[in-house]
């Protein structure tokens, strides 16, 4: 069962807050971009202070073995991972597969779930991907940096979902809503490019067992397995079996949650029944008992322990897993995955290749591309009577979200990696300077967003909708 208990101090209509789950993801991401900026300006500061910058660079290409005899659990092709290809191909696929429970549940009851709902922020979405990878290419086209076009793409909702927190109940809670939504398709997308661009050498044989094994999970969720160690054991299996058949491994994180069941063992009317007549067994007549007992008699613990099952029992595996991954995910995954990628030497780099080859190509991405391309998409979508624009917004808070949409920072870090690691002096020369187009870019789409937000939005707080 989850340790958070409702304040019974709290005004009735926030006990029954429509948008209560809403707000409570939102503020989780919000505090997670905290923490994600305090990782990255730490990774920064590591790389650049003389002789902390060493140890910080060789403490990820240390090897990391899980051993069963002579079988090492993370190796790659027969090689034994470093600590950066765990994080970034093992913790990452977490990270993926928290992703992927938070689409199969939007589309199942979330924004996702009705089309006309979702239209506006999946054409956002859409526009924001198509635009700045045109520019990108655009800028790049005939160089050696052009295998990066996915990386000026992403959203990262942590980030900036966290600019959105800094301005308080000012913004309508549909604004938020809009921006979450638009970053899980982009996520979507994100998910489709690396699944489609970057796989390599594929093994046949792995990828067969690994479809035997996503077979067994559709059964299981068929059958109404609801055991979570069923999914995540078997997920764990294939998750290795992506990692050296060519396919990247965060793939199967995304693939194994779309197998957990959205079902709970019981229904709601079950669950009621069991605690009503759970509770019955605690009749009016012993309330001067139980204030005067110190502890409860066998049977009492038997009827709590009934009550405490049922609940646990009416969530289902995909929400429950969902909740639990959350911070982790936020407050760990993540934050190590900036800790460990963010790391940017400055010490010898001229200001003017910030403003020029691949890191001008991601800023213009990032920052123009995103913003011409949500704004664009959304106006032609509401303009078109296809979908209607956020309760309680206008077209200036619509433009200072889509400058928001350029914080591609996690999901853009990611993909230059998959795109330039492990290339050379070349390949480390474009990550480099692809790394410092992202945080430029991000830090510019950031602060504009904010700062266009804070003079269009109302003066006075939104207590609701």
């Amino acid at each position: 069962m989850s340790d958070r208990k409702p304040d019974l101090h709290m005004p009735e209509d926030e006990l029954h807050d429509p948008f209560f789950a809403a707000r409570q993801a939102l503020r989780r991401h919000a505090t997670g971009g905290n923490v994600l900026i305090l990782a990255t300006v730490l990774a920064l500061l590591a790389a650049n202070i003389p002789g902390v910058s060493t140890l910080y660079n060789d403490f990820w290409n240390q090897s990391i073995r899980f051993q069963i005899g002579d079988f090492n659990i993370f190796s790659h092709s027969g090689r034994a991972m470093t600590l950066i290809e765990f994080i970034n191909d093992a913790l990452m696929a977490v990270f993926f597969f928290s992703i992927g429970l938070e689409i199969k549940r939007e589309i199942l009851v979330g924004e996702l779930s009705s089309f006309r709902q979702a239209l506006l922020p999946i054409m956002g979405a859409l526009g924001g991907m198509v635009c700045p990878v045109a520019i990108y290419l655009l800028l790049a086209y005939g160089t050696d940096y052009i295998d990066g076009a996915a990386i000026p793409m992403a959203t990262d909702i942590a980030f900036s979902l966290g600019v959105l927190a800094m301005l308080g109940s000012r913004v309508p809670i549909s604004l938020k809503i809009f921006l979450t939504t638009l970053a899980v398709v982009d996520d979507i997308g994100g998910i489709i490019v690396i699944a489609a661009f970057y796989s390599s050498h594929i093994e046949p044989m792995y990828l067969i067992y690994a479809a035997v094994l996503f077979g067994v999970l559709l059964l299981g969720s068929a059958l109404r397995i609801k055991s979570k160690v069923f999914y995540l054991s078997i997920g764990g299996v294939i998750w290795f079996l992506f990692l050296n058949s060519g396919i990247h491994p965060t793939i199967a994180g995304v693939l194994v949650a779309f197998c957990v069941p959205a079902t709970p063992v019981f229904a709601p009317y079950r669950y009621v029944r069991t605690i009503r007549g759970s509770i019955a067994h605690f009749a009016a007549e012993d309330d001067d008992a139980l204030c005067s007992r110190r502890i409860l008699s066998k049977d009492q613990m038997n009827w709590l322990k009934e009550i405490e099952s049922a609940s646990d029992k009416v969530i289902s595996p995909l929400q429950e897993l969902e909740d639990s991954l959350h911070p982790i995910v936020n407050f760990g995954i993540v934050p190590l995955f900036a800790f460990a990628n963010a790391g940017i030497y400055l010490l010898d780099i001229q200001p003017a290749t910030i403003v020029q080859g691949i890191s001008l190509a991601i800023i213009c991405g990032l920052v123009i591309g995103k913003f011409i391309g949500i704004l664009a998409a959304s106006w032609l979508t509401v303009k078109l009577r296809w979908a209607p624009m956020p309760q309680h917004s206008n077209w200036k808070m619509m433009a200072s979200v889509a400058l928001l949409g350029g914080i591609g920072f996690t999901v853009s870090l990611f993909i230059a990696n998959l795109s330039f690691a492990g290339e050379g002096a070349t390949g480390d020369y474009l990550l480099n300077h692809s790394k410092i187009g992202i945080v430029a870019g991000s830090l510019l789409a950031g602060v504009g967003g904010f700062l266009m937000l804070h003079r269009f939005l109302p003066r006075k707080n939104l207590d609701s909708e």
